[in-house]
């Protein structure tokens, strides 16, 4: 339960205030911002909530605005922090950028926002679509008063009635991205799959939908065995429209959707993975210049291919010079990002890649192999899942009978994903084979 909700500049300056319960004077905001810097000086690090006499001071940063919850009560911190969450999603959708030029340019409509999704300090309504029904930007002359809709008294506060698609489609895609790092030699150091399940719903009425997965919980619960690989998933976060005690009862995922885009639920698999796009690379450092061999390998099946990968090596902030040679894609020096990058627009599982790079260095330096960053690898893998889930069924229920179509698709992708480089190998001529 928030006392009050703060919008502020970089420097801690008010833009906008919403008082909603009085318990708290406005003047406290003030001890936010050094209290803040306090806790930087001390700890390295802002941390989401702080507190001083008696007051919590719980605070997001979106650009160049923080935004700020006040409470005294022993209020639920993270729900707060998802209210903010929410909140800065909302002021997205609306203002297209969230910054403090954006604020200033849309105070009223900012005000109304703060009433409709908070009341005496509990949120309300966070569903964007449903806001903008009645929320709007334009300014109109109206004979009748706007009546809020209905799905904001209904149950189902997140879709309105009366929806009507003329083709009943859904769309899911289940997206995995891949967080690892890669020591010189080729063993993992960490990984971990961040899974997200997300939808396009254009459906008519109000339908009810269930999904099922490959969840080895479920299995085990209701007795039965996989047919396949079953799935353990760790940290699952639902949209609110997911019904959770049914969930909790036998791990079905059971739901009347929003109208249009959204993110259904997400997930975490902590497991040691192999890298699907490995790079083993030979680093040569020569009077004046450095030569690199890189030899990236796509370490998953023959039948599914990578698009747009790219490979970031860096190099010396101060490199000039540069020549690339290589058996596939193209290469580009960027000295703004200190580092060359290799495209490869598609690049097959089980096929292997060369990349010869010579790179002049004009000053002499001692480099501090604790600062060297790790290459970084951008890839997109349709069709794959790395963790093996998978959708079992997708049901669509809707009073009228109306058949649906529903369509399936899972990607994988790269998340913080590093390898790190081996030291330089001081060398008086070249020992690296032509390509």
């Amino acid at each position: 339960m928030a006392s009050s909700v703060f919008l502020l500049d970089l420097k801690g300056k008010p833009l906008i205030a919403r008082d909603y319960r009085g318990d708290i004077p406005l003047s406290a905001i003030d001890r936010f911002m050094p209290l803040l810097q306090d806790r930087e000086d001390e700890q390295g690090t802002s941390l989401p909530v702080m507190t001083e006499n008696g007051v919590t001071y719980l605070h997001l940063r979106e650009k160049d605005v923080y935004l700020v919850a006040l409470t005294r009560k022993n209020a639920n911190a993270m729900t707060l922090l998802q209210f903010l969450h929410h909140l800065a999603k909302v002021f997205t959708e609306y203002f297209k950028t969230l910054e403090e030029e954006s604020i200033r340019d849309n105070f009223v409509i900012i005000y109304e926002l703060l009433d409709e999704m908070m009341d005496y300090g509990v949120p309300q309504i966070t569903e964007p679509k449903i806001l903008k029904e009645y929320i709007t930007q334009e300014s109109h002359i109206l004979e009748i008063m706007p009546r809020p809709p209905l799905a904001v008294t209904n149950a189902v506060s997140w879709r309105s009635e009366g929806i009507t698609y003329r083709k009943n489609e859904v769309f899911l895609d289940v997206v995995e991205s891949i967080n690892m790092l890669v020591n010189p030699s080729g063993q993992v150091l960490s990984s971990d799959i961040q899974g997200a399940v997300k939808m396009k719903v254009y459906l008519s009425g109000m339908p009810e939908l269930r999904l099922g997965l490959n969840d080895k919980v479920m299995f085990e619960s209701t007795g039965r065995s996989a047919k396949g690989k079953a799935v353990e998933m760790e940290d699952i976060r639902f949209h609110q429209c997911v019904r959770l005690s049914k969930f909790e009862s036998d791990r079905t995922i059971s739901f009347i959707p929003p109208d249009g885009e959204f993110e259904l639920m997400t997930y975490r698999l902590n497991t040691q993975l192999k890298p699907l796009i490995w790079c083993e690379t030979v680093v040569e450092s020569h009077r004046g210049r450095i030569e690199y061999m890189v030899k990236a390998k796509a370490q998953f099946k023959h039948r599914s291919t990578a698009n747009n990968v790219e490979i970031i090596v860096p190099v010396a902030a101060d490199a000039d010079s540069p020549r690339f040679k290589t058996t596939i894609g193209s290469v580009k020096y960027v000295p703004e990002r200190a580092a060359f990058v290799w495209r490869i627009k598609q690049f097959q599982g089980g096929k292997e890649a060369l990349l010869r790079a010579h790179v002049g260095l004009p000053s002499i330096r001692d480099d501090d192999p604790e600062r060297k960053p790790p290459i970084s690898v951008k890839f997109e893998i349709p069709y794959f899942t790395t963790s093996g889930i998978q959708v079992r069924y997708l049901k669509i229920v809707e009073k009228s009978g109306y058949q649906a179509l529903p369509w399936v698709r899972y990607i994988t992708k790269n998340g913080d994903y590093q390898l790190r480089i081996p030291d330089a190998v001081s060398s008086s001529v070249s020992r690296l084979p032509p390509i």
